[in-house]
């Protein structure tokens, strides 16, 4: 008899420390998984935005088009992986006169806490509108640009 004790006493804490381990990594691994699931998905999204407001400046910035105002309706998802998101955005202008700017776009899933960022290079007649943001669930939801009469070109989010 001393083989099931000795078996007992090596397999119990062995099979205790399984139920209460392995349910513990499964969680763990999953919830590691599922948070870099959605941080490739937003940084992709931030940089379907990106590319956008690059194009529409790219796309505005020439003599034949005149000034006004422009509203591109929102094309990106609702919903990124089953949260809505919001985005802002900061000019990071150079010090040297005429200059390239820099768009920073930053978009933050709600409630999940992740986040990306994402730069466009842009011309020296842009301007943006800082306190704007772009809310995904908003029916609103827009890129808005008003070209001026004297070229500067002022986005922001509808």
């Amino acid at each position: 008899m001393p083989h099931v004790t000795i078996e007992a006493v090596i397999m119990t804490p062995l099979l205790i420390a399984q139920v209460i381990l392995f349910p513990m990594v499964a969680n763990a691994m999953t919830s590691y998984w599922a948070n870099a699931s959605r941080q490739v998905a937003l940084q992709e999204a931030a940089s379907q935005m990106g590319s956008t407001i690059q194009q529409l400046y790219l796309s505005l910035n020439r003599i034949e088009v005149s000034s006004g105002n422009i509203t591109q309706a929102s094309t990106f998802p609702k919903e990124i992986v089953s949260y809505p998101y919001t985005a802002r955005g900061s000019l990071k202008t150079s010090p040297e006169p005429n200059s390239s700017k820099t768009l920073l776009l930053n978009l933050t899933l709600q409630n999940a806490g992740n986040s990306a960022t994402v730069q466009v290079s842009m011309g020296p007649n842009v301007s943006w509108n800082e306190s704007s943001i772009f809310n995904s669930l908003s029916p609103n939801a827009s890129i808005k640009i008003q070209k001026r009469a004297d070229g500067i070109l002022l986005f922001s989010f509808g």
